[in-house]
């Protein structure tokens, strides 16, 4: 997509621009600065002022005598004009030799007053722009690493809406499969996410890595202009639109998303009615679509975890499973959960995943809660570094050789509080890998070496408690065991009753 210039306003205008409009108050002419306002809000307010009989013009221009803006300061105000009227604006510029007389520079509380008073207000000092400091630039000097893994990146962050306007256009490069642009975009947006106070000018990220010419050009925009029109359009744009409904379907790329908007299917629903012929995963992601797009918290990814993990010690003992992804890294909500399956002892893990699948399949759903098993879906795949040994293998996976299984699962939960509800289900994407790592969408994966994380877990059976993990047994009715969940956002209990495990309580 080709980038939109930002369009700025002509100051040169000496006459006035109103032309046929009426106007009550003809000495006072309004510009309602956009900056940190946002453009649908500017025209309601403008609608409204004009409705009241104020001259409200659309752009600036030399007869302007009350700027009016939104959470900014005098000093942000005046930057703006500098920037899109070369200063003529200030004493001695061609618009004060039109005009004489000063510009009043004003909160969106004296605008507010003279709506509600039908006419233009005195101008008290509370109605003038607050000036304050200008911010130093103390990030121009901070050394940033080149490598985003060197870097310290919090959750939560100083640059949000920076990182926001750079994350929709990655994204869009990404649906339009334009890989080298999307990357661009992320890494611009990782450093940002690293330093430790808001950028409050483009200046103060002079000398940084992983700032391209593009990403400095809607970072400096966004922040001159509270927006950058380019994202503004993106997100407006109904292939933009288009292309997350349809790429959010499990099973559906970009490469399919493009081919199906092209044939006019915008939705899910457009492509529920369009009669194609969907594959297994399609077919799956569209009759969960709703549910998979839920975002799947804490809780239940450590809930999904305790079942996985006694299926996999189930049928082989002494293997460690690590919840990995976005969870690991202190994150509340996720789109997946992802697990990654290990054993000390080299090459124990081949085969394990099928094993893992049939008993979440088969044992896991000799329940009452549970009777068509945990998985409504799952695509096991091989291990192609065992495969090549045999023949040709198969190209390696965008993500690695091992073997894995991608899944939906399915995950009761209690909406009162107090007892199971059957028909409310939770599915989130699983998926399974050995080689060693598990995975959910759900992702699970196996490989080597041992693991250190694991989930907070409080395991309430006084006789369960040994050297080795507390379910390696293979009954299939083993003691009824109470498990409970801690979770800083959890706020609902997620219920289950598989093989011996008659509760999760989130607490």
């Amino acid at each position: 997509m080709v980038p939109i210039k930002r369009r700025k306003v002509n100051c040169f205008v000496t006459s006035d621009s109103s032309g046929d409009r009426t106007s009550k108050f003809p000495g006072v002419i309004i510009f309602l600065l956009e900056r940190k306002m946002g453009a649908s809000r500017r025209a309601f307010l403008t609608r409204l002022g004009r409705g009241k009989g104020f001259n409200i013009e659309d752009s600036f221009s030399c007869s302007i005598t009350h700027i009016v803006s939104e959470n900014n300061s005098g000093e942000e105000v005046r930057t703006w004009l500098d920037s899109h009227t070369g200063g003529q604006w200030r004493e001695g510029g061609e618009c004060r030799t039109a005009r004489p007389g000063s510009v009043h520079l004003l909160d969106m509380v004296w605008y507010t007053a003279s709506m509600q008073a039908g006419s233009p207000v005195i101008i008290l000092d509370r109605h003038r722009l607050q000036e304050r400091e200008k911010p130093g630039l103390e990030l121009a000097v901070v050394s940033v690493p080149s490598y985003a893994c060197q870097r310290h990146t919090p959750l939560l962050h100083h640059n949000t809406t920076l990182t926001d306007a750079l994350s929709i256009l990655a994204e869009n490069a990404e649906l339009s499969e334009n890989e080298g642009r999307g990357v661009a975009f992320r890494r611009a947006a990782a450093l940002l996410k690293s330093l430790p106070q808001e950028v409050r000018g483009a200046e103060q990220l002079r000398g940084l890595p992983c700032l391209g010419e593009h990403s400095l050009r809607v970072i400096k925009e966004v922040l001159e202009d509270g927006v950058s029109h380019e994202v503004e359009t993106t997100t407006h744009s109904e292939q933009f639109k288009a292309m997350k409904a349809l790429t959010g379907i499990f099973g559906v790329g970009a490469k399919t998303a493009d081919r199906w908007f092209r044939e006019g299917i915008h939705t899910p629903s457009d492509l529920q009615r369009s009669g194609h012929t969907l594959n297994r995963a399609q077919q799956a992601g569209l009759q969960y679509y709703d549910e998979l797009n839920l975002p799947v918290t804490k809780a239940e990814a450590v809930a999904i975890g305790q079942i996985v993990e006694r299926a996999v010690h189930a049928v082989l003992p002494g293997a460690e499973i690590t919840l990995i992804g976005g969870f690991r890294r202190g994150k509340q909500t996720g789109h997946d959960v992802d697990f990654l399956i290990t054993h000390p002892d080299e090459g124990r893990e081949e085969g394990l995943m099928p094993k893992v699948v049939s008993w979440l399949e088969a044992q896991g759903c000799n329940t009452l809660f549970c009777p068509q098993g945990f998985l409504l879906y799952q695509k096991t795949t091989g291990n192609s570094y065992l495969e090549s040994k045999e023949g040709p293998a198969r190209p390696a996976s965008n993500m690695d050789r091992f073997e894995r299984c991608f899944s939906i699962f399915r995950l009761s939960t209690d909406n009162e509080g107090t007892e199971i509800q059957t028909g409310t289900e939770i599915q989130t994407g699983t998926e399974i890998q050995t080689g060693t790592e598990i995975q959910t969408g759900t992702e699970i994966q196996t490989g080597n070496g041992p693991q250190t994380y694991s989930p907070t877990l409080t395991n309430t059976d006084p006789h369960t408690h040994s050297e080795t993990h507390p379910h390696t047994h293979t009954d299939s009715h083993p003691p009824p065991q109470t498990l409970v969940v801690v979770g800083d956002h959890a706020q609902k209990p997620v219920c289950l009753r598989i093989a011996g495990l008659d509760w999760i309580e989130v607490v």
